[in-house]
């Protein structure tokens, strides 16, 4: 675990790259959900597992990266985890345009995290 930065600090511009690759990875989530859940019977279980554990991952990794919080080390590391399960989800179904959108935005927020796993605060 790193030191935690003084509330008073602005946010270094790694975390706050990060912070939006992470708000922008849950929103395209939540669309995708969406577009699913009115799709109906063609959402597979297994994505729509993904998309909810990346959206609901990826907004807290934000919202502790923001508040400053000493457990976002370990926080970065499984949102990159989840992402990467989410892209690979979404990659199942090569055809849908937002489903390859999804699964870039993940594949972007995985590598943001990554990077920020290991980087001070």
């Amino acid at each position: 675990m790193t030191q935690q930065q003084p509330a008073t600090e602005p946010l270094s511009k790694e975390m706050q790259d990060c912070i939006q690759a992470c708000m922008a990875c849950h929103g395209v989530c939540e669309e995708t959900m969406s577009a699913c859940l009115q799709r109906g019977g063609e959402a597979q279980t297994r994505v729509m597992r993904a998309l909810l554990d990346c959206s609901e991952m990826t907004r807290m990794c934000a919202d502790m990266m923001m508040r400053r919080s000493p457990l976002y080390n370990e926080m970065c590391m499984m949102c990159a985890q989840a992402c990467d399960l989410c892209a690979e989800a979404c990659l199942s179904m090569p055809e849908d345009e937002l489903m390859t959108r999804c699964a870039e935005s993940c594949r972007r927020c995985s590598e943001m995290c990554r990077a920020m796993a290991g980087a001070p605060m």
